[in-house]
């Protein structure tokens, strides 16, 4: 087996403790046999035993090159990891008695955290004697989610903890729907679809008198 500095998450060739395994691998039958047999059958392909079901009876082991097995798998994670999309959550403060204008300046963030695919947590802040007011809280809160309805979506109704009282709103996908057909102006299409008319010849023989053209 080759140096490998990556931590060993399966026993490997020696590692392995059982008297028998049963083996399985590309172009080998399933079979017992002594784990001293295993291990010199995978040395004569260049190869390693590894324990990949140490809790079977007998446990099952592999015959493959295990340097190359940990980097498929260390390719693995982290395809499978960018593959994630990364949320932000993203806070906006209030207070019990936010006015209008500072409510409105804040909603206009939020919309453009959530178009962004950003969560919102928004919470109202209690200080002192203003817990006393914890229901005017809530109603702005659920104020807040309604007003971003078409945005997000609730994934926490307000709840109180301590001195704050907070409310989870997670974005919407919103995709915009596009057309197909680039449409032409009326006129154009009745222009082209209108048959041509042939322009009148002009008579141009000699002319005899008594008689129009």
């Amino acid at each position: 087996m080759k140096n490998d500095k990556t931590k060993l998450r399966y026993n490997v060739n020696g590692q392995i403790r059982a008297r028998e395994v049963r083996i399985v691998g590309d172009d080998i039958a399933s079979t017992v046999m002594t784990t001293e047999q295993a291990i010199q059958l995978a040395e004569q392909k260049g190869l390693d035993l590894v324990e990949i079901s140490p809790n079977a009876d007998p446990p099952v082991c592999r015959i493959i090159d295990y340097s190359k097995f940990l980097y498929q798998q260390k390719k693995r994670q982290k395809e499978m990891k960018a593959k994630q999309v990364k949320v932000d959550v993203k806070e906006i403060r209030f207070g019990p008695q936010t006015d209008d204008h500072d409510y409105n300046f804040k909603l206009k963030h939020a919309k453009g955290f959530l178009s962004e695919g950003d969560k919102v947590k928004a919470y109202v802040f209690f200080r002192g004697r203003s817990i006393l007011f914890k229901e005017q809280g809530e109603v702005l809160l659920l104020r807040f989610a309604n007003d971003l309805e078409e945005y997000g979506k609730v994934e926490q109704m307000p709840k109180l903890e301590g001195k704050r009282m907070t409310i989870f709103i997670s974005p919407k996908k919103i995709q915009a729907k596009k057309d197909a057909l680039v449409q032409r102006p009326v006129e154009e299409r009745v222009a082209k679809a209108a048959p041509k008319q042939k322009a009148k010849k002009e008579y141009t023989g000699p002319k005899v008198e008594g008689e129009d053209f």
